[in-house]
């Protein structure tokens, strides 16, 4: 009977804790970017724990001499970036003033990334690897800009704080051993954390080819990206294990998502 109790509660008290922190945190825009989500960790958080992991970064990079070290190339990344960042109010008013960083650091990884706050890092591999044009350059940037604006990381470390509020009150109303209890926080994983990460990217892809076109870039160069990086990818695991969505669902996604805000594209070069 007290086990049966507790479990309301339980559950009552789960219930409660998500739609009371169910929230958006941008505009829909033109690709529909209004999903609520839930925001256990506070902005403040984020914002800190980046601040702090962005000049960890850029204090490596500085002392191997790896951190801007072509004038040229950040020039133009800084360029891009500007271009972007100055539309990104139409997904949050409050961005466009947000204290942007924008670094290049010259290393063979082909990536990109933005923390909470607006804190990009390009890495020459993925422009040199790739041979990306201006508007390549900032479809990469547009998709991880989008990822701050819509705050995944933030949005992501909440649902493992959830994931793991939910393992623990199961396994205390259901007596679960240690055994039972990686078990429930394995499937928790494959359930819910891999879905939702291929949402984010999703997200990140609709948003990210919204902002390169209204700044002018054509929106249709971001589905080049992905021809070229399946072009990179010998092989890839099935879309049903990746965090990823495959490449052919991402191009045939980024097509249409390019047709969307073609519009878009046409008015800013007027």
């Amino acid at each position: 009977m007290k086990t049966k109790i507790f479990a309301i509660l339980s559950v009552t008290f789960l219930s409660f804790l998500l739609a009371s922190c169910l929230s958006t945190t941008t505009n829909a825009g033109s690709v529909g970017a209004d999903r609520k989500q839930i925001l256990l960790i506070s902005e403040e958080q984020m914002e800190q724990s980046a601040q702090q992991s962005y000049a960890q970064v850029l204090e490596e990079a500085a002392k191997t001499g790896t951190l801007n070290k072509n004038a040229a190339t950040v020039k133009r990344v800084q360029g891009i970036a500007d271009r972007l960042i100055a539309q990104t109010g139409t997904f949050r008013s409050d961005a466009p003033s947000w204290n942007w960083q924008v670094n290049v650091i010259s290393d063979k990884t082909v990536n990109a990334w933005c923390m909470p706050g607006g804190k990009i890092v390009v890495y020459t591999g993925i422009i040199d690897t790739l041979k990306l044009t201006d508007g390549e350059l900032a479809a990469v940037m547009g998709h991880e800009i989008a990822h701050a604006l819509k705050e995944h990381s933030r949005e992501r470390a909440s649902q493992e704080t959830l994931q793991n509020i939910g393992v623990v009150v199961a396994s205390s109303t259901l007596g679960l051993k240690k055994e039972g209890t990686a078990l429930l926080g394995l499937a928790a994983e494959y359930t819910i954390a891999l879905p939702f990460s291929r949402k984010h990217e999703t997200e990140a892809d609709h948003m990210g080819t919204e902002l390169m076109a209204r700044a002018g870039y054509d929106p249709y160069e971001a589905v080049n990206i992905w021809k070229k990086m399946a072009s990179l990818s010998s092989s890839q695991p099935p879309e049903i294990l990746s965090t990823h969505p495959s490449h052919e669902t991402r191009i045939k996604d980024l097509q249409k998502t390019a047709e969307t805000v073609y519009p878009l594209y046409q008015a800013a070069k007027k």
